[in-house]
């Protein structure tokens, strides 16, 4: 089963595909610009969707900031629990 999402293992799922440390990733960032190519992106968001995040590649696109993307993923999480700790 999937570990449930949360800011750490959403911060540690980005940290795996940028090649940082958890706490380098910088929710300010622009995923983009930060180094993520679609293929990337679409691993995450299958890992993310496994947690119970019913969110498309398209939403994530459409947004310019890791922080955008955890907010549109606490939104669209079901069972998941959205602890910031």
């Amino acid at each position: 089963m999937p570990e449930p999402l949360t800011l750490d293992t959403f911060r540690a799922d980005l940290a795996e595909c940028l090649f940082l440390e958890p706490d380098d990733v910088d929710l300010a960032d622009n995923p983009l610009d930060s180094g993520l190519d679609s293929l990337r992106i679409v691993t995450l968001l299958e890992r993310w969707q496994a947690a119970g995040a019913q969110v498309t590649f398209v939403e994530l696109a459409e947004r310019t900031s890791f922080a955008q993307w955890w907010q549109l993923l606490t939104e669209r999480s079901r069972g998941a629990d959205h602890a910031d700790a």
